[in-house]
C-alpha cells in the first residue's frame, strides 16, 4: 500500500510541476483575451475534459479543486484516496477506482475500469447548419434542430414557434489545446484516431465521429470562412482573427429542460449592431469539437420566448440575408417552402452552440 502511495504521489507532483509550465488552461485563457466577455453558462459547463488511458483505465479531467487520487478496484468509494488541496493532504484506504483531474482546484487521479469519453446524439447525420449539405428524410423527421429554422419576417413580438431546447448537460468536453493539438483529427488518420479512444470502427460512433471529420474538411461556401477547432482557445482566436477585437460571446440560454412545445416571441427583440458574425455549432465527437465560420450578409439577434409551460428562453438567432450559396435541398429550404436567395432565413442557435460578434 505504501509503495501504491508513493507512485501516486510522485505522478501527483510530476502533474502539478507539469501543469505549472504548461500552456494556460482554457478558462484562464479566455480571461486573459476576453476580460470583459462573460463566458455562457454552457460553454464553462464543457471545461472539465475527461482524458483516459484505455491501456489503464486512468481517466484525466481538467478542473477545479486541490488534488486527490483514488486507486484500486471495486466499488467507486473504495480504494485509497490521497487529497491535495488547500487545506493540506488526505489519505483514504479503501476499495475504488483512479480518476485524475487537473485544472484551478488542482489534480485528480482515478484509476479503474477501462473507458472513453462519450459521444452525445452520435446518429450520424449532416448537420443542418452547415448550408451545403441536402436535406435527408431522417434529418427532416427526427433532427429537433430542423424547428430552429424560421423566416426574418416573423421575428417580432407574437410570433408563436414550435421549438425544442434540449439543456447541454451532456455535452463532450473540451480538452485544453496542448492537449487537442496532440490529437490527429483528419480522415486520414481515423483508424489511428479510433484505436486511440477504443471506438468499434462498424459502430455508429465511429460513423458519427467520422460524419463531423468529413463535414470539417468539406470546402466553404462562397462568401463564407471556416474552420473546425477542438479546443476553447483556438475558437476564441478564430473569432478575434475573422472579427477583430474586442469580440463577446452569445449564447441561448435555457432555464429549464422542457419537451418540444410551442414559445411565443415576447417583447424585447435586440439586433445587435456588429456588422459582422461567427458561428461557432457544436458538433459530434470524443471530445468537444466545433465548427465556426463567419458568412457575408448575416445579423445577430437575441429573442426572448416564452413557452406554452411559461419555461423563458433567451435565445440567440442568426438571420442570413443571402442564401443563394446554399444546396438547394438544405433542410431550410425544406421547411420553410422557399428558394435559395429568395428571403432572409434566421435560425435559433442550441444552448452549447455560440454567436460571435464585434462588441
Amino acid at each position: 500500500m505504501a509503495r501504491g502511495l508513493t507512485f501516486f504521489s510522485i505522478a501527483v507532483l510530476a502533474a502539478v510541476v507539469s501543469i505549472c509550465h504548461a500552456a494556460i488552461a482554457p478558462e484562464d485563457y479566455w480571461k486573459m483575451m476576453l476580460p470583459n466577455t462573460p463566458m455562457p453558462n454552457s460553454i464553462r459547463e464543457r471545461l472539465q475534459p475527461d482524458i483516459i488511458d484505455e491501456k489503464t483505465g486512468t481517466s484525466v479531467n481538467v478542473g477545479k479543486g486541490g488534488v486527490n487520487v483514488n486507486t484500486g478496484k471495486g466499488k467507486p468509494q473504495g480504494g485509497t484516496t490521497v487529497g491535495v488541496g488547500r487545506k493540506g493532504v488526505g489519505v483514504n484506504t479503501g476499495h475504488g477506482n483512479t480518476h485524475v483531474n487537473v485544472g484551478k482546484g488542482g489534480v485528480n487521479v482515478n484509476t479503474g475500469h477501462k473507458g472513453k469519453p462519450v459521444v452525445v446524439n452520435v446518429k450520424p447525420g449532416k448537420s443542418p447548419f452547415i448550408y451545403n449539405y441536402a436535406a435527408s428524410e431522417d434529418q427532416l423527421h427526427d433532427d429537433p434542430n430542423v424547428a430552429l429554422f424560421f423566416l426574418e419576417k416573423d421575428l417580432h413580438q407574437g410570433t408563436k414557434l414550435n421549438l425544442f431546447f434540449p439543456k447541454a448537460t451532456k455535452s463532450p468536453k473540451f480538452l485544453p489545446r496542448s492537449e487537442a493539438n496532440k490529437i490527429p483529427f483528419s480522415s486520414s488518420k481515423f483508424p489511428e484516431i479510433l484505436k486511440q479512444f477504443s471506438v468499434e470502427r462498424d459502430s455508429q460512433e465511429a460513423q458519427s465521429m467520422m460524419e463531423t471529420i468529413k463535414q470539417c474538411e468539406e470546402p466553404a461556401i462562397k462568401g463564407e470562412a471556416k474552420q473546425c477547432l477542438t479546443s476553447l482557445e483556438s475558437m476564441v482566436d478564430f473569432a478575434r482573427t475573422r472579427l477583430g477585437t474586442p469580440v463577446k460571446a452569445l449564447a441561448t440560454e435555457v432555464k429549464k429542460e422542457t419537451v418540444k412545445q410551442q414559445y411565443t416571441i415576447a417583447p424585447g427583440v435586440h439586433k445587435l449592431a456588429s456588422t459582422k458574425s461567427v458561428a461557432c455549432h457544436s458538433e459530434n465527437y470524443v471530445y468537444a469539437v466545433y465548427y465556426c465560420h463567419e458568412t457575408s450578409g448575416t445579423s445577430a439577434y437575441v429573442v426572448p420566448l416564452v413557452g406554452a409551460d411559461r419555461t423563458r428562453v433567451d435565445a440567440v438567432a442568426v438571420c442570413h440575408k443571402d442564401t443563394s450559396q446554399w444546396n438547394p435541398k438544405h433542410v431550410a429550404f425544406n421547411v420553410l417552402k422557399v428558394k435559395p436567395g429568395s428571403v432572409p432565413i434566421c435560425h435559433f442557435i442550441p444552448e452549447d452552440h455560440l454567436v460571435w460578434v464585434q462588441n
